[in-house]
């Protein structure tokens, strides 16, 4: 049997291994890790097949008829007769009309005027320009269609925690250096030399890993990013600080223990 100072010591003992290990917050903000046989995807095999519509994206549509004469008249300052007056009307009329925004539902079919339901899931913007302008074809002479998809969006981990964020893309040939400097650039704390791209492909995610921390990392750099991308570029490990801070519960733990161990053994 143990006696009181050795059940003691040993409740003591198992109380403060019980707080160093559930308590140690030491590097766990660090996400994506991946080991040291990790098997990355080639960078100079990532493929740019263009992105292609899924359910839930919004997409903002136009139709004009004639091959689209009339958005060549706006443009262009008007055709005819019109004053200078009106020319710029129509210009503010064209910079005004963006067009009304459909989403794709979770079946793959948007709604549309006139066509009702259609699926564009699966079609890339210029695929889906083409059907539409052969289903139109029945209510217009020559139509032209424009289509922008309006949330395609990547996700961006810059290496500091509480500055991650969700860069819009306003173009589809946005680069990964662009998306960066969107967001502020990389942290205090990143490691330049450690940037993940992670993407989604139909046989699972893909991680390139890339090195932008000396010049040579610049045509990585320069890769095309896609919808729903995710940038994470990983923090340097702060071992003093977050050790600091995880052993400074521990410490007083151990202090108020102690003193009552101290008070427990102690003669009367």
């Amino acid at each position: 049997m143990y006696s009181s100072p050795s059940l003691f010591r040993l409740t003591f003992f198992i109380l403060v291994a019980g707080s160093i290990l559930s308590g140690c917050t030491i590097n766990r903000d660090i996400m994506f890790r991946t080991g040291d046989d990790f098997d990355f995807a080639p960078l100079e095999e990532m493929e740019s097949p263009g992105y292609r519509i899924a359910p839930n994206d919004l997409l903002q549509f136009r139709l004009f008829s004639n091959k689209g004469q009339r958005l060549n008249q706006m443009t262009a300052g008007g055709v005819g007769t019109g004053n200078g007056n009106n020319n710029q009307q129509m210009n503010n009329m064209l910079n005004q009309q963006n067009g009304m925004t459909y989403l794709v539902k979770p079946d793959g079919l948007v709604e549309l005027p006139e066509l009702g339901d259609i699926r564009l899931e699966g079609l890339t913007i210029e695929e889906a320009e083409n059907l539409l302008e052969e289903a139109y074809a029945s209510f217009y002479k020559d139509p032209f269609v424009i289509l922008r998809v309006q949330n395609n969006r990547v996700y961006i981990f810059p290496g500091e925690t509480g500055k991650a964020s969700v860069v819009t893309l306003q173009n589809m040939n946005t680069t990964l250096l662009e998306v960066l400097a969107l967001s502020g650039g990389v942290g205090n704390r990143a490691n330049a030399s450690k940037v993940k791209l992670i993407r989604k492909t139909d046989t699972g995610n893909e991680v390139y890993t890339m090195d932008l921390s000396t010049i040579d990392g610049l045509e990585a750099a320069n890769t095309v990013v896609q919808a729903y991308d995710i940038i994470y570029v990983e923090p340097m490990p702060q071992l003093v600080r977050e050790a600091s801070e995880s052993l400074t519960p521990i410490a007083s733990l151990i202090s108020t223990l102690t003193f009552f161990y101290a008070f427990i053994v102690s003669p009367n």
